[in-house]
């Protein structure tokens, strides 16, 4: 097999104190991030929703999705639009707020190393942390904030 075909394409998405790491092909697009339409009764880490593309985006902190305050958004804060790959989101798509600009890179298996599976809250919507040679990012867990996402949609 060749190297190209053993390297993905993935996106390091900065948090406020932390990095997620996702494959470049669950992402639609970035976005500046506007003030979403807030949702009485939402979880705090429920940000509410934004008009996107003629579309209600829902989009969420990730950091309140880990039990810490949604943090204050910026100028260079973003929503990074996510396909919503399980079918329980009648819009297609949502949104996490990051604190820039996601970094393009490319791993593989010499580069990318499992370091925990523990250290977050229990229902968090995390896989594991990895080690990427000085990086430790988050691997979320996008089909659990999906459903996460559809009971609170249903909840509202």
């Amino acid at each position: 097999m060749s190297a190209e075909a053993e390297e993905l394409y993935s996106l390091l998405v900065p948090l406020a104190d932390d990095r997620l790491i996702v494959p470049r092909a669950c992402v639609v697009e970035v976005v500046r991030f506007a003030n979403p339409d807030h949702q009485a009764g939402a979880h705090n880490w429920m940000l509410g929703t934004v008009n996107w593309n003629g579309r209600e985006l829902p989009v969420v902190s990730f950091e309140g999705m880990l039990g810490k305050e949604a943090p204050a958004t910026t100028g260079r804060a973003r929503v990074v639009v996510f396909y919503a790959s399980t079918g329980q989101l009648k819009t297609g798509y949502f949104g996490i707020l990051t604190q820039g600009f996601p970094q393009l890179v490319r791993v593989n298996k010499d580069v990318l190393k499992l370091h925990t599976t523990e250290g977050w809250p229990e229902g968090a919507p995390v896989l594991c942390r990895v080690k990427m040679i000085n990086e430790f990012p988050l691997i979320p867990d996008l089909e659990k904030l999906e459903a996460m996402l559809a009971q609170e949609s249903v909840q509202a």
